[in-house]
């Protein structure tokens, strides 16, 4: 066999392996979720709502964007970095004995999403519509699972988060975003990228 031949051989069966590649990740793909497309609930969220079934009444409400006033900045400025002092980072595996375990940190201890319901809880409380307030799976800056608070205003979208101290737009963050609530229901979930894959944890301390 000519060495030109020899090399003509090896580039076909490159191309071969790179086009098997590209169909390999066109697939994977397609796998994901559209943008909007119904999501499964993270891991956790179900066993919270029989715990709590207050906080996840299903009846479906019109969607609410909060007028973002130099109060409404202050507050949302003030309930993250008060929850993000006040209570300190521990996993639920050493927390409860369990990988994920959605709750309110009422011992003062927990891991992000227990961060993120705790802050909902207290915009509620102050009078924040529910509909703008949403629970949000991101994956971080290391590719791992985590939950933040996303708020709608009339001036984009903000994220709490117990990683940061600021108030970021999502933008800004860094995260891929995978899924969040709806604004109508908070037990519909929406998917914002990959949903489709399996349901991620969000099991980091901080």
């Amino acid at each position: 066999m000519s060495p030109t031949r020899g090399r003509g051989i090896s580039l076909a069966i490159a191309a071969m392996l790179l086009g098997m590649t590209a169909q390999a990740n066109a697939n994977e793909r397609i796998a994901y979720a559209s943008v909007g497309d119904s999501a499964r609930a993270p891991i956790g969220w179900v066993e919270f709502c029989n715990d709590s079934p207050a906080e996840c009444r299903s009846a479906n409400t019109q969607p609410r964007d909060i007028v973002m006033t130099q109060k409404a900045w202050k507050d949302l400025v003030r309930v993250n970095r008060w929850v993000n002092e006040t209570i300190k980072p521990m996993t639920d595996i050493d927390h409860w004995g369990v990988i994920e375990k959605w709750s309110y940190p009422t011992d003062g201890y927990g891991d992000c999403e227990d961060y993120v319901l705790l802050k909902r809880k207290l915009l509620i409380e102050a009078g924040w519509p529910r509909e703008a307030l949403l629970v949000t799976v991101v994956r971080d800056k290391k590719g791992e699972g985590h939950a933040v608070l996303t708020v709608k205003s009339d001036k984009g979208e903000f994220v709490l988060d117990n990683q940061n101290e600021e108030v970021l737009a999502w933008t800004e963050t860094g995260y891929r975003f995978i899924k969040r609530q709806s604004q109508s229901n908070p037990n519909t979930w929406v998917a914002l990228g990959d949903s489709n894959r399996p349901a991620v944890a969000t099991a980091t301390a901080r």
